[in-house]
Parts: C-alpha cells; structure tokens; sequence
C-alpha cells in the first residue's frame, strides 16, 4: 500500500505481514480482506454509508442497470491514465467502478480506492484484489501532496482542497455527479411533488475543462426487491416518512430516467 501516508504525522508506511507502519512507528492493522482502517482515531465509529445502504447499492449495480455508466467511466480513465502512475478513487464504495477501472488499466496505474465507510471498503477490497484500499475521510486523505496522477469523484463528496492537494499538476479530475432528470420517476413514485436536482455550472477554479460525456437512459425496474434496493441506495429513502415508503412498498414495476454527467478536468 505504497500509496497511503501515514494519517497522523504523514509519513510513507511500508508493509509487514499484518500491519502498515510508518518511520514514527503509527501502526494500522490490515485487516483479513486486505483493507486497512486510517482514520485518526478522534474519527473513529461507524461512518458514511451503513450496511444497507451499500448492501442495496451493490444488489441494484450488479443488475447492469448502470453499466453503460461503468463503461464511460472505464473508457475516460484508460483515456487519461499515466504510465506507471497512481489513479485514486475517492469515495469509492463497494467498488463497482473502482473494478471497470481496474479492468481497463491493469497494471499501468497504482489503484487506491478511499471511502469513510468500513461496510463498503471492505467489499471493494474483496472485490478489487489488485487495488488498495482504506476507511479515511476524502476531507483528510492519507495521501502524500501532488502524489495523484488520476483522481476519480464519483457521486462522492467535492473536497476541493484536499483533492487539489494531492493531485498532481497536469493530473486529472473524472467526476460524475447526476443530472437535472435522474431518478424523476423515483421520485414521482414517492412525493407529492417531485423535484429536479441543481447542477452547477462545469467550471473549477485551478482546473481547465477537457470533456464530458451526458449520458441520458430510461430504465425499468420489474420487480419489487429491484426496486427498494435503489430506493434504499439513495438519500431519498432517509429523507422520507412512512407514507412516502409505503407508496413506493406497493409498487411492482418503475420506469425511471436516469442523467449522468461525467467530465473531466486537468489541474492547472
């Protein structure tokens, strides 16, 4: 894990069988699937996405409904990777596309994939054996300054500064986030009056744009689980009352848009 610093005094940590130990002797345990927690301990808990949440995520991704987002993302970062460089996927999840990365690039790039929930690196980690993986805040990276050739965002939090740290000038910044129409239907399913969400404009300061693919597809769930599984993978499902879940417990079928943006930027 030659990519990860040590989070308290940012040191380089090596290996040992078990462990990740720094030149100060801070010592984390590796756990058995391979991750390694490096949160400071005033952090420490359970964090970000619980165990349904990711559960959810997982079952509803592995239907394919957003492969065809996978797939954009896989082309994009074998398009910008560097050559015996390092790619950091920042709030990684379970892995989904930290895996089509990883399938693209193979051994050109160091992978590390970062997220503040235990429940979902620990999945990444079993499924992406080839990448390395910590529990850490993207608002307090165990990455050394300038040390990231490929940074990816994917629905995860903007730490602008933290991202412009580590990134490396000339380096490059993949970030999807959704679009104005994604899950519409979702949410006509269950509020009274649905909403479409705010995209800001396409500008960084310290970033010059590059590309950005829109990625617009209507889908259709036909049957209940797939249903609560995206539901639940969602902020929706935490942000409503029993009646607004009740509505969306009786439904069998949902047809859905869904609306990505995914672009790229370069570090100035």
């Amino acid at each position: 894990m030659s990519g990860f610093c040590c989070p308290v005094c940012g040191e380089a940590l090596t290996s040992t069988p078990k462990t990740l130990v720094c030149a100060n002797r801070h010592s984390f345990d590796v756990a058995k699937s391979g991750y390694v927690s490096l949160l400071q301990t005033s952090s420490r808990g359970n964090h970000g996405d619980n165990p349904q949440m990711v559960a959810a995520r997982r079952a509803f991704l592995e239907t394919g409904a957003y492969a065809h987002l996978r797939d954009a993302i896989g082309d994009l970062a074998e398009r910008y990777a560097t050559d015996g460089g390092t790619l950091l996927d920042s709030g990684c999840g379970e892995g989904y596309y930290t895996a089509a990365v990883l399938e693209r690039l193979g051994a050109r790039m160091e992978v590390l994939g970062l997220d503040i929930s235990k429940s979902a690196v620990r999945l990444a980690a079993k499924r992406c054996k080839q990448g390395h993986f910590a529990v850490a805040s993207a608002f307090h990276m165990p990455v050394k300054d300038g040390s990231i050739d490929l940074l990816l965002q994917i629905f995860s939090p903007d730490s602008a500064s933290e991202f412009a740290r580590v990134l490396r000038r000339g380096g490059a910044l993949l970030e999807c986030i959704p679009g104005r129409r994604h899950l519409y239907g979702l949410k006509a399913a269950v509020y009274d009056t649905p909403y479409e969400n705010e995209v800001s404009p396409f500008e960084k300061s310290g970033y010059r744009f590059l590309e950005q693919r829109h990625l617009m597809r209507e889908i259709t769930l036909e049957t209940p689980e797939d249903i609560r599984n995206l539901f639940w993978m969602t902020p929706y499902y935490y942000k409503t009352g029993a009646r607004e879940q009740k509505r969306l417990e009786e439904r069998t079928a949902l047809t859905t848009e869904t609306e990505f943006y995914v672009t790229v930027y370069q570090k100035l």
